[in-house]
Protein backbone atom coordinates (compact mmCIF):
# COMPACT_ATOMS: atom_id res chain seq x y z
CA UNK A 1 0.00 0.00 0.00
CA UNK A 2 1.14 3.71 -0.75
CA UNK A 3 3.34 5.48 2.75
CA UNK A 4 2.11 7.68 5.19
CA UNK A 5 3.91 10.89 5.52
CA UNK A 6 5.22 10.45 8.90
CA UNK A 7 4.97 13.98 10.72
CA UNK A 8 7.23 14.27 14.00
CA UNK A 9 4.99 16.38 16.33
CA UNK A 10 6.60 19.74 17.74
CA UNK A 11 9.81 17.84 16.39
CA UNK A 12 11.13 14.80 18.82
CA UNK A 13 9.98 15.89 22.04
CA UNK A 14 11.18 12.69 23.91
CA UNK A 15 14.65 13.19 22.48
CA UNK A 16 14.54 17.24 22.72
CA UNK A 17 12.73 19.87 24.16
CA UNK A 18 9.61 20.65 21.94
CA UNK A 19 9.22 23.43 19.41
CA UNK A 20 13.40 24.09 19.76
CA UNK A 21 16.21 24.10 16.89
CA UNK A 22 17.60 20.32 18.84
CA UNK A 23 14.06 18.82 18.31
CA UNK A 24 13.46 19.61 14.92
CA UNK A 25 16.51 18.19 13.79
CA UNK A 26 16.45 15.50 15.82
CA UNK A 27 12.76 14.41 13.82
CA UNK A 28 14.74 14.97 10.90
CA UNK A 29 17.64 13.10 11.79
CA UNK A 30 15.27 10.15 12.75
CA UNK A 31 13.28 10.17 9.49
CA UNK A 32 10.64 12.53 9.89
CA UNK A 33 8.84 13.30 6.10
CA UNK A 34 7.26 16.48 7.63
CA UNK A 35 7.61 18.08 11.18
CA UNK A 36 4.86 20.05 12.92
CA UNK A 37 5.12 23.21 14.63
CA UNK A 38 3.00 25.53 16.63
CA UNK A 39 3.76 29.24 15.96
CA UNK A 40 2.47 31.89 17.92
CA UNK A 41 3.76 36.05 17.05
CA UNK A 42 5.55 38.17 20.37
CA UNK A 43 4.38 41.38 21.67
CA UNK A 44 6.22 42.74 18.59
CA UNK A 45 5.07 41.19 15.45
CA UNK A 46 7.86 38.02 15.77
CA UNK A 47 6.11 34.62 15.10
CA UNK A 48 8.07 31.76 17.29
CA UNK A 49 7.89 28.43 17.91
CA UNK A 50 5.54 27.80 21.04
CA UNK A 51 2.64 25.57 21.60
CA UNK A 52 1.03 27.14 25.14
CA UNK A 53 0.47 31.04 25.77
CA UNK A 54 2.72 31.00 27.94
CA UNK A 55 6.64 30.26 28.89
CA UNK A 56 5.58 28.58 32.24
CA UNK A 57 5.22 24.77 31.05
CA UNK A 58 8.70 24.67 28.97
CA UNK A 59 10.36 27.36 30.33
CA UNK A 60 9.24 28.21 33.60
CA UNK A 61 8.67 31.68 32.91
CA UNK A 62 4.87 32.94 33.85
CA UNK A 63 4.63 35.23 30.74
CA UNK A 64 2.26 35.38 28.58
CA UNK A 65 3.89 35.16 25.26
CA UNK A 66 1.46 37.74 24.10
CA UNK A 67 2.99 40.22 26.49
CA UNK A 68 6.49 39.98 25.80
CA UNK A 69 8.89 41.37 22.98
CA UNK A 70 11.00 38.81 20.68
CA UNK A 71 14.15 40.24 22.89
CA UNK A 72 12.42 39.45 25.71
CA UNK A 73 11.70 35.55 25.13
CA UNK A 74 15.02 35.39 23.96
CA UNK A 75 16.68 36.72 27.34
CA UNK A 76 14.23 34.59 29.41
CA UNK A 77 14.97 31.35 27.41
CA UNK A 78 18.44 31.86 26.43
CA UNK A 79 17.71 31.84 22.96
CA UNK A 80 15.75 28.58 23.11
CA UNK A 81 12.33 29.76 22.10
CA UNK A 82 13.60 29.89 17.74
CA UNK A 83 11.79 32.16 15.42
CA UNK A 84 9.72 30.71 12.36
CA UNK A 85 12.52 31.75 10.21
CA UNK A 86 15.15 29.92 12.60
CA UNK A 87 13.02 26.96 12.02
CA UNK A 88 12.23 26.91 8.71
CA UNK A 89 15.96 27.27 7.68
CA UNK A 90 16.75 24.58 9.99
CA UNK A 91 13.68 22.25 8.20
CA UNK A 92 15.34 23.56 5.03
CA UNK A 93 14.76 19.94 2.95
CA UNK A 94 11.42 18.73 4.59
CA UNK A 95 7.56 19.71 4.96
CA UNK A 96 6.45 21.82 7.88
CA UNK A 97 3.46 21.39 9.09
CA UNK A 98 2.46 24.94 10.71
CA UNK A 99 -0.12 24.66 13.69
CA UNK A 100 -1.35 28.15 14.69
CA UNK A 101 -2.78 27.73 18.61
CA UNK A 102 -4.85 31.08 19.63
CA UNK A 103 -4.31 32.80 16.55
CA UNK A 104 -5.85 36.30 15.42
CA UNK A 105 -5.81 37.85 11.89
CA UNK A 106 -2.59 39.88 12.72
CA UNK A 107 -0.66 37.07 13.86
CA UNK A 108 -2.00 34.65 11.00
CA UNK A 109 -1.28 37.96 8.35
CA UNK A 110 2.39 37.63 10.12
CA UNK A 111 3.16 34.09 9.69
CA UNK A 112 2.17 33.53 6.18
CA UNK A 113 4.07 36.61 5.23
CA UNK A 114 7.31 35.13 7.18
CA UNK A 115 6.91 31.59 5.52
CA UNK A 116 6.41 33.83 2.28
CA UNK A 117 9.61 35.57 2.73
CA UNK A 118 11.95 32.67 3.19
CA UNK A 119 10.36 31.40 0.34
CA UNK A 120 9.05 28.27 2.02
CA UNK A 121 5.78 28.35 0.59
CA UNK A 122 5.92 25.58 -1.58
CA UNK A 123 6.95 23.18 1.33
CA UNK A 124 4.66 24.59 4.50
CA UNK A 125 0.95 23.72 4.92
CA UNK A 126 -1.21 24.80 7.77
CA UNK A 127 -3.83 23.37 10.59
CA UNK A 128 -6.06 24.45 12.70
CA UNK A 129 -9.47 24.91 12.86
CA UNK A 130 -12.37 26.49 10.92
CA UNK A 131 -12.22 29.91 11.66
CA UNK A 132 -8.07 30.20 11.55
CA UNK A 133 -7.70 28.59 8.40
CA UNK A 134 -10.70 31.10 7.18
CA UNK A 135 -7.76 33.58 7.93
CA UNK A 136 -5.00 31.45 6.28
CA UNK A 137 -7.24 30.96 2.99
CA UNK A 138 -7.22 35.01 3.12
CA UNK A 139 -3.67 35.64 3.90
CA UNK A 140 -2.50 33.46 1.19
CA UNK A 141 -5.17 32.38 -0.77
CA UNK A 142 -2.79 29.25 -2.36
CA UNK A 143 -1.76 28.34 1.01
CA UNK A 144 -2.09 24.54 1.49
CA UNK A 145 -4.36 23.91 4.51
CA UNK A 146 -4.94 21.10 6.53
CA UNK A 147 -8.19 21.56 8.01
CA UNK A 148 -8.59 20.22 12.01
CA UNK A 149 -12.00 18.69 12.47
CA UNK A 150 -13.04 17.10 15.15
CA UNK A 151 -16.33 15.63 14.38
CA UNK A 152 -17.27 12.36 13.16
CA UNK A 153 -19.94 14.45 10.85
CA UNK A 154 -18.57 15.55 7.52
CA UNK A 155 -17.46 19.23 7.23
CA UNK A 156 -20.41 21.59 5.19
CA UNK A 157 -19.63 21.87 1.87
CA UNK A 158 -19.64 25.36 2.21
CA UNK A 159 -17.00 25.52 4.67
CA UNK A 160 -15.18 23.02 2.61
CA UNK A 161 -15.36 25.34 -0.53
CA UNK A 162 -14.47 28.26 1.82
CA UNK A 163 -11.26 26.92 3.15
CA UNK A 164 -10.76 24.67 0.13
CA UNK A 165 -8.63 22.42 2.36
CA UNK A 166 -5.78 19.90 0.73
CA UNK A 167 -6.80 17.56 3.62
CA UNK A 168 -9.00 16.81 6.99
CA UNK A 169 -6.79 16.52 10.36
CA UNK A 170 -8.61 14.16 12.47
CA UNK A 171 -7.62 13.04 15.79
CA UNK A 172 -6.93 9.62 15.76
CA UNK A 173 -9.44 8.16 17.81
CA UNK A 174 -11.91 9.35 15.27
CA UNK A 175 -10.04 7.52 12.62
CA UNK A 176 -11.92 4.50 10.67
CA UNK A 177 -11.67 2.74 7.64
CA UNK A 178 -15.32 4.21 6.84
CA UNK A 179 -14.27 7.68 7.34
CA UNK A 180 -10.79 7.64 5.38
CA UNK A 181 -12.75 5.97 2.38
CA UNK A 182 -15.78 8.39 2.65
CA UNK A 183 -13.08 11.68 2.59
CA UNK A 184 -10.98 10.12 -0.42
CA UNK A 185 -14.15 9.95 -2.24
CA UNK A 186 -14.40 13.22 -1.74
CA UNK A 187 -11.28 13.79 -3.19
CA UNK A 188 -9.36 14.93 0.14
CA UNK A 189 -6.50 13.24 2.30
CA UNK A 190 -6.72 12.49 5.50
CA UNK A 191 -3.89 12.95 8.26
CA UNK A 192 -4.55 11.58 12.15
CA UNK A 193 -2.92 13.02 15.20
CA UNK A 194 -1.15 12.15 17.81
CA UNK A 195 -0.28 8.58 17.63
CA UNK A 196 2.22 7.57 19.85
CA UNK A 197 1.45 3.74 20.55
CA UNK A 198 2.22 0.93 17.82
CA UNK A 199 -1.12 -0.28 18.23
CA UNK A 200 -2.29 2.44 17.34
CA UNK A 201 0.41 3.47 14.23
CA UNK A 202 -0.78 -0.16 13.18
CA UNK A 203 -4.50 0.80 13.03
CA UNK A 204 -4.19 4.18 11.17
CA UNK A 205 -2.22 2.45 8.22
CA UNK A 206 -4.71 -0.37 8.11
CA UNK A 207 -7.33 2.59 7.65
CA UNK A 208 -5.20 4.12 4.99
CA UNK A 209 -4.06 7.59 6.33
CA UNK A 210 -2.25 9.67 4.34
CA UNK A 211 0.03 11.01 7.00
CA UNK A 212 0.18 10.52 10.90
CA UNK A 213 1.66 12.90 13.41
CA UNK A 214 3.50 11.18 16.63
CA UNK A 215 6.04 12.23 19.35
CA UNK A 216 7.29 9.11 18.26
CA UNK A 217 9.21 9.66 14.73
CA UNK A 218 11.43 7.17 15.07
CA UNK A 219 9.11 4.03 15.54
CA UNK A 220 6.80 5.75 13.00
CA UNK A 221 9.16 5.80 10.61
CA UNK A 222 10.23 1.99 11.19
CA UNK A 223 6.14 0.95 10.74
CA UNK A 224 5.56 2.95 7.98
CA UNK A 225 8.95 2.04 6.28
CA UNK A 226 8.01 -1.79 7.09
CA UNK A 227 4.42 -1.21 5.91
CA UNK A 228 5.56 0.29 2.61
CA UNK A 229 8.79 -1.38 1.27
CA UNK A 230 10.08 2.51 1.00
CA UNK A 231 7.63 3.77 -1.68
CA UNK A 232 7.15 7.54 -2.17
CA UNK A 233 5.23 9.10 0.35
CA UNK A 234 1.79 10.19 -1.25
CA UNK A 235 1.75 13.99 0.73
CA UNK A 236 4.81 15.16 -1.60
CA UNK A 237 5.35 19.20 -1.65
CA UNK A 238 2.66 21.29 -3.53
CA UNK A 239 3.98 22.07 -6.89
CA UNK A 240 0.90 24.48 -8.16
CA UNK A 241 -0.26 27.38 -6.55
Amino acid sequence: MPTVTAVGHRGDPYRARENTLPSLRSAVARGADAVEIDVRVTRDGVPVLLHDASLKRLWNHDRPLADLTYDEVARLTGRGVPTLDEALHALADRRVMIDLPGATPDSVRAVVGAVAEVGAADRAYYCAGPTTMLAVRTADPSAEIALTWTSLAPPRPVLLDAVRPRTLNYRFGLISRGLVDRVHADGLLVSAWTADTRRTMRRLLAAGVDSITSNRIGTLRSMVTAADGGATPNYPRRTTP
